[in-house]
């Protein structure tokens, strides 16, 4: 058979490159020793999840700890399942997160010497490929239907034997020349398929970056790797790819283990080196006593936009995948509690060998942690960017006032305290707390522990006397001064000696002061709130709180 002449007959286009022609528009990178070139593949589906994040930190940290580069790679050979938009919102979701790319698709970078990026756009470099297999042997047509597929895999169940298209079950394999240009003739469609030429009776042993030493069979699967629209499956267009856009080290799920030995077998026919492996186990989380997989349908925490949507500090988000990603990097991390993550020296072999254990309630503890340590001013822009997307109406329009914002914030978060708020873990929760400062959700349901008349002597009395010049020791001087009138004690330790002598105690004066004000029998320090507030908004809250 002329194998030239078939490829030529599979493959029509006439402006085909020589395949060696490639490896001069796509030469090695100029980097270290040591640099890594990683990148992130995902489908153009529209939905991205933690498992997304899980990966590209890993990529990124491998990347940029090395001095190598991070890329963004989109693998939207599957035409039906491609969303619009999806591309935009990869690297919103991920920029976010401060995940950045330094290269690939709708990125805008100098370093774009290795595209295009989406492989629609690199058929031609597959049909080259293709056609040269061909042409040595190791690819050919295969004009079997679906039906006839079906058939073959239902006798393989019934025979308990391995599915798929292989040895005997391989109809297409060995067809005659005049078998395959007859079917051209007659308009057959058809796919091209490796023919492999391995062997199940052979074991690969392979270094996996992360599992280390894994044993795998050859494949002996003749896959497809070229579709009836001319476009290539994944298997055979990310060995090019990789190949080409020179990636030292593809870091992915541990379900693409099954198909390594496809994998390396492509590359060994396309003459290439195989980047390294890194195989991630998966993101688990506790079901009752028992550990299974995060699932998108069980879990909405898988998906990245629940993070956004709740309001969690993006850093402690990626800070706590860290500590999954690097068993060393929470001791490290509570040794240098300021320092940024990227200081820390990431390491693929540091990552776990089996499933890891997703805990929402640690990543509360880590986002509290990192939101405590927030100026007032980071504050604001954290919270204001979340309210931007998710808030009330009302919140967007109380965040136009950005000044008065950060006086609140600078209180409620204790800035410049003996202690730090450490209880607000989500944006929303800080947005929440600060409603009172703002008369349209200010909504209190009073609840005083004393009788009307105590309630209202307090109140009216405190009004007369009130100055948002006071500093706090003069204010607490004229709470103090209230005592006496209504059978209170003025300072706290009298009370305790001999609390039946008294109707209450300073301190109970300051509450009723405080839920006429805020609605709450505990808050900041008051007098500071009422000072933000302003006299006019006080005394009005003041007098609003009086008993009929």
């Amino acid at each position: 058979m002329d194998l030239n002449k078939l490829a030529s007959a599979l493959i029509t286009d006439d402006d085909l490159l020589p395949c060696e022609e490639y490896e001069k528009i796509y030469p090695e990178r100029v980097k270290g020793e040591k640099a890594e070139v990683t990148r992130l593949a995902p489908s153009p589906t529209g939905f991205i999840h933690l498992g997304n994040l899980y990966s590209a930190l890993a990529d990124e940290r491998c990347a940029h700890t090395t001095d190598g580069v991070f890329y963004l790679r989109i693998e939207d050979t599957d035409e039906k399942r491609k969303v619009d938009g999806a591309v935009e919102s990869v690297i919103r979701s991920l920029k976010y997160f401060g995940i950045d790319f330094d290269e690939g698709a709708e990125i805008n970078s100098p370093l774009n010497n290795y595209g295009p990026y989406y492989q629609r756009q690199r058929a031609k470099i597959y049909r080259a490929f293709v056609k040269r297999l061909i042409s040595l042997g190791l690819a050919y047509p295969c004009f079997c239907t679906e039906d006839e597929l079906n058939a073959v895999r239902e006798v393989q169940t019934a025979e308990k034997k391995i599915t798929g298209y292989y040895g005997e079950y391989a109809k297409c394999r060995n067809l005659s020349e005049e078998q395959i240009y007859k079917n051209l003739a007659e308009g057959k469609p058809y796919v091209i398929r490796l023919k492999s030429q391995g062997s199940t009776d052979n074991k690969i042993n392979f270094r996996d970056e992360i599992k280390g030493e894994v044993t795998v069979t050859e494949n002996d699967q003749d896959v497809v790797i070229l579709k009836s629209d001319g476009i290539p499956t994944y298997h055979f267009a990310h060995a090019i790819d990789d190949h080409f856009m020179r990636t030292t080290l593809v870091i992915r799920g541990e379900e693409w283990l099954s198909s390594l030995p496809v994998h390396l077998e492509l590359h060994k026919v396309l003459g290439f080196k195989p980047p390294r492996y890194a195989h991630t186990c998966s993101l688990m989380k506790m079901d009752g006593d028992t550990k299974r997989k995060l699932s998108k349908r069980k879990d909405p925490e898988l998906s990245l936009d629940y993070y956004r949507k709740a309001g969690y500090f993006p850093k402690a988000v990626v800070k706590y995948l860290m500590t999954i990603l690097n068993s060393d990097f929470e001791e490290w991390s509570l040794k240098n509690p300021d320092a940024d993550y990227r200081e820390f020296k990431f390491r693929i072999g540091k990552m776990g060998k089996s499933g890891a254990l997703f805990d929402l309630d640690k990543l509360n503890d880590v986002s509290r942690t990192e939101i405590s340590k927030l100026s007032e001013r980071e504050c604001f822009e954290f919270l204001n960017e979340w309210v931007s997307e998710f808030g009330t109406d009302k919140d967007r329009e109380h965040f136009k006032d950005k000044e008065y914002i950060i006086k609140v914030l600078a209180l409620i978060m204790g800035v410049g305290g003996k202690k730090r708020r450490k209880d607000i873990e989500r944006a929303e929760q800080g947005v929440r707390l600060i409603d009172y400062f703002f008369d349209d959700t200010f909504t209190p349901e009073y609840s005083f522990r004393f009788d009307d008349r105590t309630v209202n002597c307090v109140l009216d009395v405190f009004s007369d006397m009130y100055d948002p010049e006071d500093d706090n020791t003069v204010w607490f001087a004229k709470v103090k001064s209230i005592a006496p009138l209504i059978g209170f004690a003025s300072e706290t330790s009298d009370y305790k000696a001999h609390p039946e002598n008294y109707k209450g105690s300073v301190s109970d004066i300051a509450e009723i002061l405080r839920v006429a004000v805020t609605g709450m029998p505990n808050s900041p320090d008051l007098c500071t709130i009422m000072r933000i507030l302003g006299k006019e908004r006080s005394i009005k809250r003041l007098y609003a709180a009086r008993r009929a």
